[in-house]
């Protein structure tokens, strides 16, 4: 079968379309157990622009989105998806203009847009993740989401999600908030930071993140900081998948990213044009919930996993299995 995912989140919004493959067993468990990349895609539309402050969706964030998803609608009708599902995340959320965002999808899509639920957001994070790297029964693992309006913390294993939290310290968020120097200022970080581990202690209200036995890093800002610390001479996604790093290095790569002006980090080969701006934030945002893991594991998390497959991949896996149409 093939299916269409969307994510569309604070920052940017992104197409999937993929073929699905049924392993031995999968019918048994309900579903294919992969998918095989036919087509995917991102930009960076920025529907968060704002969102934090104002409450709304701005007018000029929409039709960027619009634009993105009439693009989007055309390549699935070329490739011939038979299932398409729209799934919009923090920022939208959080906007009172929901309805009209959600009527001009619709209109361009033929699809009803999904606002998911904070809950439902991890739980497709830790899917996507989950359907590429292997787990093991008893072990569980940390996947974290870091995006443009909100992060999620989720714990599991091979059995599936153990405990999630979305809470609101995405890039976008907490640029706008509170990282307005070029460089930031360490007054504006330790703002930041407060806020960081301020929604580190919500996660920890209902996910056990002491009880992680690896952590596993997904979306732009950590693919992005991976290739950092990596030095690549290029964004290299078959590098940046499953590379294992140690601790100390990726905090390295984050604290050298919030020190870069907006000029050195545009100068980066590996950096979209659409992170230059944020990427600061990110890097603060997962330093600091690593030093936080390593803390509450006693030292036992060691390193962390980078994997190229999240949220837009859970979503096409859900397609697969009925959601959306």
């Amino acid at each position: 079968m093939r299916v269409a995912g969307i994510d569309c989140g604070t920052n940017s919004i992104r197409l999937l379309v993929a073929d699905t493959v049924s392993e031995p067993g999968a019918a048994a468990q309900g579903g294919p157990e992969r998918l095989v990349d036919v087509h995917r895609e991102m930009r960076i539309v920025r529907l968060g622009q704002g969102v934090d402050a104002s409450g709304v969706l701005a007018p000029e964030a929409l039709e960027r989105t619009f634009a993105a998803t009439e693009d989007y609608a055309a390549v699935i009708r070329e490739l011939g998806a038979e299932r398409v599902r729209f799934v919009a995340t923090s920022a939208t959320r959080d906007a009172r203009n929901r309805d009209e965002f959600a009527a001009g999808i619709r209109a361009r899509l033929g699809v009803a847009p999904e606002v998911a639920s904070g809950a439902e957001e991890a739980s497709l994070s830790f899917a996507g993740a989950a359907s590429v790297l292997g787990l093991a029964a008893g072990q569980p693992v940390l996947v974290v989401d870091l995006g443009g309006g909100s992060t999620e913390f989720v714990l599991g294993d091979a059995a599936g999600v153990i405990a999630a939290r979305s809470v609101d310290i995405g890039c976008v968020r907490l640029t706008e908030r509170h990282l307005r120097s070029d460089p930031p200022t360490p007054e504006e970080i330790a703002a930041a930071e407060h806020d960081v581990d301020r929604g580190i202690d919500e996660a920890l209200a209902e996910v056990p993140l002491g009880r992680a036995t690896a952590v596993i890093g997904v979306a732009g800002s950590i693919t992005t900081i991976t290739a950092h610390a990596l030095g690549l001479p290029s964004y290299q996604p078959e590098r940046i998948h499953g590379a294992e790093l140690p601790l100390a290095d990726v905090a390295d790569a984050c604290s050298s990213l919030l020190s870069l002006t907006h000029d050195e980090r545009a100068a980066l080969r590996y950096m979209h044009p659409g992170r230059v701006d944020v990427i600061g934030a990110g890097a603060l945002v997962w330093r600091r919930i690593l030093v936080r893991l390593a803390e509450l594991t006693e030292g036992r998390i060691a390193t962390a996993v980078t994997s190229e497959h999240d949220i837009l991949d859970g979503i096409a896996l859900s397609a697969a299995a009925g959601a959306g149409l």
